[in-house]
Formats: structure tokens, C-alpha cells, sequence
């Protein structure tokens, strides 16, 4: 009964949204690359090579979860070197990083199918997994149920589900209920989404506590790579100089943070700000709106490595997949989506570079987490703009605080060490 009403609705659902995904797609480029396989279909040459494999299935939908995918996979990897993995992506910025970090003889690249139908069957045939792995966040229910009725084992690691999302399955448990319980095992982060999971139907026996992948590291720390450190010079970065780092922000945060900037730099002579926003199809945006506020700012794009410098003291990073490389030039890192828009973004990779994280009020999606590193004062949270400044101000300034906050949030994050083992454990016993 649920496939028959999901079915029934999807094709209407996927007609009311096509257009937003499609202006989405052209913004972001690429939208044609590869275009048959959102459909199920693939060329000679990929159905050639996924024929030759016995693949696990692995779909991670962008950047953020294909990073949690090479974790994975390299893991399992070291457990069993025979190991040969199909990684589907949604978004054009998550098959280039997948491609560029990871395809090999024994790992195939390609686009997820739609979750319709006609579309799951024609890319399980072709693909034949022997288990299919879905990260974060991505049950679908055809592919799921169908994957079932073929006898092919699903699981969900590295389980998350924001508060809207709990909201809304909770609305509709009768109908999502059946689709969770389709999964053979479903890996959860944190003890305290075990009672949530169950709240939405999920069979307790089917929840392994895992801990987080993304939160999985063996070291800290990132080096400076020295084509960045080019960048940084020719943009006007002062030896000695504080950097304040703008990661993943949102519409209105990149304005704020060139303001509060300004003012600072009457204490903090050579800041310099970096801002890499959440979307970077916005920069041409942001980069106007720098403008008419009187913020100059160097696109990364345009910094070809010549000699010639610039006195403008803000970069906008207008290039996708950076970021976690421009924390290691970071001296406080503010985590967006939290002061003008709502829900957070993962304050995580700041802290594994060794980097002092700060954030506004909105880190909806990650409750759990921010509340933990609260708790340890692992780090920082202000309720608005003035409250920033004068946070941003004591820890440009004191580098026993920005110490003291990162070594309390890396301790939070060591109780997940091991999660990538224990989740390759939890899907090959």
C-alpha cells in the first residue's frame, strides 16, 4: 500500500518540482554531464565496466556525504582489499570530488536514478549489487523496497535527521515507518537518536550505535597548501595577520561578517576575512553586494598567481570543495547559516583543523553535537551580531582561549574514533 501511494503521487511530486531542480542544476553547471543516468540510463562503456564488477552500492548525495564515503570505503577497503564499489552522487559537485579522490579499476563513478520505478529497476539491473549502502540521510522508498524484494541487504550509516525532518516523519509515521524497516540495519551517531529513531518506527533491533563517520579521525590539524598560500598573498594577506574564515555562510552573513570586520580592525589591525560561501553559484551575487556596502573583495578565480597585489582585506572563495583547506589558514572560524539564516552548518571540520568555532543562535541540525560541545565549552555560540564582534574580539586576541576551546571540542568529537570500523563491521557480520 505505501509504494502504491508513493507512486501514485510521485510523478505529480517530481512534475511540481522539476523546475526549481532545474534552474538549480544550470546554476551550478554540469547539468548535462551524464544527464541519462538520473534516468537509469548508462552507456556501453559503464555498463561494461559495472558488468565486471560485484559491487557494494553506495550512494552519498554531495560534497558533505561523499566525504563520509571515502572514509567509509577506505576502511572497508583495508578490511577487504577484494572490495569493488559502485558510489552514485546527486549533485555535480559531489561526482567530481568522488571521481577526482576515488574512481579506480575497482570503484565506479555514476549519477543516482530518480526514485522512480522504471528508473530503480533499469539501475539495479544494471549495477547488481550485493548490499546497498545509503548515507546520511537518502531512504529512498523505491529503491529500498526494491532492493528488498531482490534480496539485496540495505543499510543507512552515519544515520541524521534534523528536527524538521523528525517533524515531518512523525506526521506521516504510518506511511515512512514501513520504508525505514525496509533497511537491514541503520547506523545512528549519537545514543540519543536511538529513542528518536524508535519514535518514527524504526525496530529497535535494527539500530547500531555507531557514532559519527564524519567526526571519525585519527589526527588533527590540516596543512596550509602552498598554491592557497599564493592566493592568499596576492589577495593582500599581511604576514602576522588574524583570518577570520567565513565557512559555509548564507544569504546576508557575508555583508555582516565584512562589517564586524571593519570595526574590528581598530583593535585587530590586519584582519583579513575569507568567506566561502555555502553555494558558490551566489558569488557573483555576494560579490556585488560587498561592493555596495564599500567591501572590496578579491575573487579566488581571478587570483592567477601573479606577482601583482591587492589592499582589498576580504577573498570570496567563488570555487566549490576548498573549504576544508582554507581552515588551515584560518585563525577563528565562524560557522554560517547560523545568524541570518536558520539550521547550522557542521562546525566539525573547523575543529579537526584545530580551529576555535563560533556560531549564531540557528544550529538546528546539529542539536546534539553543539550541544555537547557546548557543554565541554568546546565552543562558542552568540545570540546576534554584536555579540560576535565581542567574541571574535577576545579570541583574535588570546590564543590561550582559541587553544583551550579547541582542545575541550576535540576531545568531544574522540568518542567517535572508530566509527567507520565499527559501521563496516555492523554491515559485514
Amino acid at each position: 500500500m505505501v509504494r502504491l501511494i508513493y507512486n501514485l503521487f510521485f510523478p505529480f511530486v517530481l512534475l511540481a518540482m522539476l523546475p526549481g531542480f532545474v534552474v538549480r542544476m544550470m546554476r551550478r553547471g554540469k547539468y548535462r554531464h551524464k544527464f541519462g543516468q538520473r534516468f537509469g540510463v548508462y552507456s556501453t562503456r559503464v555498463k561494461e565496466r559495472l558488468s565486471e564488477l560485484s559491487p557494494v552500492w553506495i550512494h552519498a548525495v554531495s560534497v558533505g556525504e561523499v566525504r563520509v564515503a571515502m572514509k567509509l570505503i577506505a576502511e572497508w577497503k583495508r578490511l577487504d582489499p577484494g572490495l569493488e564499489v559502485v558510489l552514485s552522487t546527486t549533485t555535480s559537485t559531489g561526482f567530481a570530488l568522488a571521481r577526482a579522490e576515488l574512481e579506480t579499476e575497482w570503484l565506479e563513478v555514476i549519477y543516482n536514478p530518480l526514485d522512480f520505478l522504471p528508473c530503480v529497476k533499469s539501475a539495479l539491473r544494471a549495477i547488481k549489487p550485493s548490499r546497498l549502502v545509503l548515507v546520511e540521510a537518502e531512504v529512498w522508498p523505491n529503491l529500498v523496497y526494491e532492493a528488498r524484494r531482490l534480496g539485496i541487504s540495505a543499510y543507512l550509516v552515519n544515520a541524521r535527521l534534523s528536527p524538521r525532518s523528525v517533524r515531518r516523519f512523525r506526521r506521516a509515521r504510518f506511511l515512512t515507518a514501513k520504508v525505514f524497516n525496509q533497511l537491514e540495519k541503520l547506523c545512528v551517531q549519537f545514543p540519543a537518536e536511538i529513542a528518536i529513531w524508535e519514535s518514527l518506527g524504526m525496530q529497535s533491533g535494527k539500530i547500531a550505535l555507531t557514532g559519527s563517520i564524519k567526526y571519525d579521525f585519527a589526527r588533527t590539524g590540516v596543512a596550509q597548501r602552498p598554491d592557497l598560500s599564493a592566493v592568499l598573498e596576492q589577495a593582500g594577506l599581511q604576514p602576522g595577520a588574524r583570518v577570520l574564515l567565513g565557512a559555509s555562510t548564507h544569504d546576508g552573513e557575508e555583508v555582516l561578517l565584512a562589517e564586524l570586520c571593519e570595526n574590528l580592525r581598530q583593535t585587530h589591525a590586519n584582519l583579513f576575512l575569507i568567506l566561502v560561501p555555502r553555494h558558490f553559484e551566489r558569488c557573483h551575487v555576494i560579490h556585488d553586494e560587498l561592493a555596495k556596502a564599500g567591501f572590496p573583495a578579491n575573487l579566488r578565480s581571478k587570483m592567477d598567481g601573479s606577482t601583482e597585489m591587492s589592499d582589498a582585506q576580504i577573498l570570496l572563495v567563488n570555487s566549490t570543495g576548498e573549504l576544508r583547506d582554507w581552515f588551515a589558514f584560518a585563525t577563528v572560524a565562524f560557522i554560517g547559516k547560523s545568524l541570518t539564516a536558520t539550521g547550522g552548518q557542521n562546525p566539525v571540520e573547523a575543529i579537526i583543523a584545530g580551529k576555535p568555532a563560533i556560531f549564531g543562535p540557528h544550529m538546528e541540525n546539529f542539536q546534539i553535537l553543539t550541544g555537547q560541545l557546548l557543554e565541554a565549552k568546546g565552543a562558542i555560540q552568540v545570540p546576534d551580531a554584536a555579540g560576535l564582534t565581542q567574541k571574535l574580539d577576545q579570541l583574535l586576541g588570546d590564543e590561550d582561549m582559541r587553544m583551550g576551546l579547541v582542545n575541550r571540542a576535540q576531545e568531544v568529537l574522540a568518542t567517535h574514533r572508530g566509527a567507520a570500523h565499527r559501521t563496516v563491521q555492523v554491515i559485514t557480520e
